[in-house]
């Protein structure tokens, strides 16, 4: 049957490309009679058993069920970021398991204690790695994931926890020579179950998020060095880290599509979004308007920012040569919500959205329906639009090969722990076959090079 042929891909972790899959969804959407037939029972074209009553359908599974098995497969399924994750924690894993060897190793000499404790010490250090890797991975899995893969986590977490247990239970005995000889080989047993455990399950948990196997990666996944550009707001530059990872997929009718993500880090916006307003708005006019950024946050608000901008107005008028007169004076404060989109020509904007104002009298009428509330929009919008622009400039970003042939198809804000803003930008390279080998030959060139530094781009 289709739907089981498609789980057991799945399960398999044959790496099932997102293009693949959609090609899959599109099929059946397309095709429901025959989805609907494969579940039927017995009974030919023209018999009796294939009437709407769904007298011939002896397995009893309904095709939502399948549906739903579908999506919920979907939605475990490892980004390419995650890949890379997971092959690097499973590196950490392996070394940890090659000093655990040399440490058994050790074990059996005689006389062996000072050189076993240092050895114990090393082993300790690769344990921590691995453990902190792990644990990293678990918590970089999005809220799906976690929920689909409650039962695996569960029982990792487990083992990692017993094998945290074991190590500390091996310390404390290597670390008093004289038990190391009567208790340490008990303990090292223990500690090798627990870390047979721990291995196993993270294997099975990369099985269920479809990750192929790991000596494949990096045939098919190339992580680029990160890129550290500049954005220069007045005086103020903005350093931006983008890392990227270009991904193999399909390759059909002589197109070969990799899949593009881009990931920047938005950090140091945050840290200094009141002074980068300041140099966008602030003004003190004689004769006009004068603006105050007081302070600025930009935090993450779902797939979107949120950008809240306290300020002190005034406007002033002049009379004459010496005389002025004070209009309007007062504090606000604006709420301005920035979701990013993809336009139909493959550009990439910020759709802004006034969320919410706290201001008073004239101030408050300004920034309701006045001017002033569309100038701050505007602007935070400017602001922010081109600091993610270069985060997402293809010449920068992408070997020469690919830079006239990849396209954007998605972008997205995304919150990390604490708070901490990143921008993630998902497109395509589409380029024919003999394209396609010099690309793979020059992504494999670059994702062993030095970072990438791009010169300072003014704002």
């Amino acid at each position: 049957m289709f739907w089981n042929t498609l789980r057991n891909m799945f399960r398999r972790g044959t790496g099932i490309s997102a293009v693949q899959i959609a090609v899959l969804a599109a099929a059946l959407l397309a095709y429901p009679c025959a989805t609907l037939a494969q579940h039927g029972g017995g009974g030919g074209g023209g018999g009796t058993g294939g009437g709407m009553n769904g007298g011939g359908r002896a397995s009893g599974v309904d095709v939502k069920d399948d549906l739903k098995d579908f999506h919920a497969a979907l939605a475990v399924q490892a980004t390419s970021q995650q890949i890379l994750q997971y092959d690097s924690m499973l590196k950490s894993t392996a070394a940890a398991g090659t000093e655990l060897q040399a440490f058994l190793a050790q074990l059996e000499k005689k006389d062996s204690a000072p050189a076993l404790a240092g050895r114990g010490t090393t082993l300790e250090q690769e344990l921590e790695k691995a453990l902190t890797e792990n644990r990293k991975f678990l918590d970089g899995l999005s809220g799906p994931q976690k929920s689909g893969l409650r039962d695996l986590i569960r029982k990792l977490m487990r083992t990692d926890s017993d094998l945290t247990q074991q190590a500390k239970a091996l310390n404390q005995q290597v670390g008093d020579a004289k038990a190391v000889a009567q208790q340490a080989a008990s303990s090292a047993q223990n500690l090798g179950h627990a870390f047979t455990s721990f291995q196993s399950q993270q294997l099975a948990l990369g099985e269920q998020m479809g990750i192929q196997d790991p000596n494949q990666i990096q045939d098919v996944i190339f992580n680029l060095p990160l890129v550290r550009s500049l954005v220069n707001f007045g005086n103020q530059p903005i350093a931006i880290t983008t890392s990227r990872v270009i991904s193999k997929g399909v390759a059909e009718g002589g197109q070969n599509t990799f899949t593009l993500e881009l990931t920047a880090d938005m950090s140091e916006l945050q840290q200094n979004m009141t002074q980068v307003l300041r140099t966008q708005l602030d003004k003190s006019d004689r004769c006009g308007e004068r603006i105050a950024i007081q302070d600025a946050t930009l935090t993450p608000l779902s797939s979107a920012a949120l950008v809240v901008a306290q300020l002190h107005f005034e406007r002033w008028a002049c009379f004459g040569r010496e005389t002025t007169n004070e209009l309007v004076e007062g504090n606000g404060a604006i709420e301005v919500k920035l979701t990013p989109a993809v336009a139909e020509d493959g550009t990439l904007r910020l759709v802004p959205e006034i969320r919410r104002i706290d201001a008073q009298g004239l101030v408050g009428e300004l920034l309701r329906s006045g001017s002033l509330g569309e100038l701050l929009r505007d602007k935070i919008s400017e602001a922010l639009l081109s600091t993610v622009r270069q985060a997402g400039d293809f010449k920068a970003m992408l070997p020469p090969s690919a830079q006239g042939y990849a396209s954007l198809r998605h972008a997205e804000f995304q919150g990390t722990g604490l708070g901490k803003l990143i921008v993630v930008l998902d497109g395509e390279i589409r380029v024919s076959n003999d394209k396609a080998t010099s690309l793979t030959s020059e992504l494999k060139e670059r994702s062993s090079s030095q970072e990438n530094m791009p010169g300072t781009m003014p704002r």
